[in-house]
């Protein structure tokens, strides 16, 4: 292949066995990234210079279509009721089909660290069949300095070529969208989906693999550092508020989606954020509303003004998962460095469209680790075909998709560094209150981040709590500039029996997932599930 660019001359396409007639361009910059993209016709530019790309048919990850390389050196390792396996011998038939299609392309290469611990980084080497794919992911992870390049050598490597359609029957997949991953070889081949997230998750689902083996615990969450240096990571699912509840002005963002929990401190895996633009604004999130309006910034199925190019943000009609992709230091108070000490305080983040959890409560570390594991928002009513009302969805670890071993193996570390180091634990609704979604009240924003800043703060250690009938972790009874009904969500119900007969539905929901966690967790944790015990309706 023609080869051109900084790079390690000694490890380059060939390493993966990428050979034939096409062309790879290595390391580009964002401008020229960029430049190439709108010339090759694979993106517009906005108003504002932000590349904006579209991606259907598939605007959002393809779970159904993610596969592992079941062997002998996985065999015990994965957690295969969460995960497609793939024959070593398929895979290697469908590596060979891949590599013999992209090799006749034109191919833009990035070499990325993921990791902003140097003691805990992997160089990541991605090969992308579009420009705005390797703008994507350049600005996703973090460049090496250029004098880095020539010695270059990947412990992952990525192929991402959208045109590649995978066979069946051939390849042994479900459909022409295959995201195989070789986990023991480290090698991704992403073919038949022009969804960049792919990519990311890719990325972060091998760091959930290889960390936990040196002691260190993978996290889907986001993370801040406080003016005292305290720091706070959010876990929790797509839409419960982790990107914007961690963009706090007051608070210096470490990440928004990915991050590392060592005995040294929390470490961001990524050098960018990726947002959720549907309804975005500058009143309600001025900082991501900034970024997302940025030369550098790429925008996935964000509508654009035919004549202006404005984007409008409120427009769902490409995708309800329009995203923005931005490089950290676009937040104003981000930490570049991406680092930060031992979390002071966990959020775990729920977006409850029963109306039956309270806004916020404290956990024990048995209750943590059961939330943990549990993993609940809920979706709600009309953002799916058959969905009427709202609908629990567990994700154990807040991130399922993308972790490869048991969830016993996250919690057990979670559960370790919480108790090592002190940790308090939250649970935030950023979901409805007073009633399910379409009847009661989503809890305001500002209500939200006035409560974070008072547990986050300490302002929390003095003050009254009560115990939650239903889910047994406590409430506070009241805080400073919080109408005090909001803290207790039967109160805002139209009757007290409505609510307890909601909450004990949810309850009983809580139960019936759990029961596949419960020969994996000790007593303590056992006991932490939510129940019917406490009185007084």
């Amino acid at each position: 292949m023609n080869q051109t660019g900084t790079r390690n001359e000694d490890h380059g396409a060939e390493a993966i066995g990428l050979s034939g007639t096409g062309r790879v361009f290595w390391n580009l910059s964002e401008p020229v990234l960029c430049e190439r993209a709108v010339a090759r016709g694979e993106a517009r530019l906005s108003v504002d210079g932000a590349l904006v790309a579209v991606t259907a048919p598939h605007t959002g990850r393809s779970p159904d279509d993610r596969y592992i390389v079941r062997e002998e050196a996985t065999e015990e390792s994965i957690w295969w009721d969460n995960a497609n396996a793939l024959t070593r011998e398929n895979f290697e038939t469908l590596k060979t089909d891949f590599l013999a299609y992209a090799g006749g392309r034109t191919l833009f290469a990035q070499d990325l660290d993921a990791g902003a611990d140097p003691a805990q980084r992997i160089g990541v080497r991605v090969f992308t069949e579009h420009a705005w794919h390797a703008l994507f992911i350049r600005t996703m992870l973090r460049a090496p300095e250029t004098a880095a390049l020539a010695g270059f050598t990947p412990q992952l490597t990525l192929v991402c070529a959208p045109g590649f359609k995978a066979d069946p029957e051939r390849h042994g997949v479900r459909s022409p969208t295959v995201i195989a991953c070789d986990l023991a070889q480290g090698l991704v081949l992403i073919g038949g989906t022009l969804y960049a997230g792919e990519m990311k998750k890719s990325v972060f689902s091998y760091l959930n693999y290889t960390l936990p083996e040196r002691g260190v615990l993978p996290m889907h969450c986001s993370a801040n550092r406080g003016k005292d240096g305290d720091v706070a990571v959010f876990f929790g699912l797509s839409g419960t508020g982790k990107t914007t509840l961690s963009a706090d002005p007051a608070r210096a963002l470490i990440g928004d989606d990915e991050h590392g929990w060592s005995d040294k401190g929390v470490f961001n895996i990524e050098g960018g954020c990726y947002a959720k633009t549907i309804r975005l604004s500058a009143e309600a999130e001025p900082a991501i509303y900034a970024a997302s309006r940025r030369f550098g910034t790429v925008l996935e199925n964000v509508v654009l003004d035919g004549e202006t190019r404005m984007p409008d943000f409120d427009d769902g009609s490409l995708a309800e998962n329009a995203r923005s992709a931005y490089p950290l230091d676009f937040i104003p108070n981000a930490r570049t460095d991406g680092r930060g000490g031992l979390p002071k305080n966990v959020v775990m983040l729920t977006c409850d469209a029963f109306g039956v959890m309270p806004p916020l409560a404290r956990l024990t570390p048995a209750q943590a680790m059961y939330h943990f594991l549990s993993g609940y928002t809920a979706k709600v009513a009309g953002t799916e075909a058959g969905v009427s009302e709202p609908k629990a969805t567990f994700s154990t670890c807040f991130g399922a998709p993308f972790m490869p071993r048991h969830p016993s193996v996250y919690g057990k570390l979670l559960g370790e560094l919480i108790a090592k180091h002190g940790t308090e634990c939250w649970l935030v609704n950023t979901g409805w209150i007073g009633g399910r979604a379409g009847i009661g009240n989503r809890i305001p924003i500002e209500t939200t981040r006035r409560l974070l800043d008072a547990a986050l703060s300490g302002e929390l250690a003095e003050v009254e709590f009560r115990t939650d009938p239903h889910f047994g972790f406590a409430v506070p009874a009241a805080v400073e500039g919080v109408d005090a009904r909001l803290l207790d969500p039967a109160r805002n119900w139209p009757t007290r029996i409505d609510h307890a007969m909601t909450a004990r539905k949810l309850v009983g929901m809580f139960s019936a997932n759990f029961v596949r966690f419960e020969k994996a967790v000790d007593d303590e944790v056992r006991a932490a599930q939510p129940g019917m015990a406490i009185a007084a309706e």
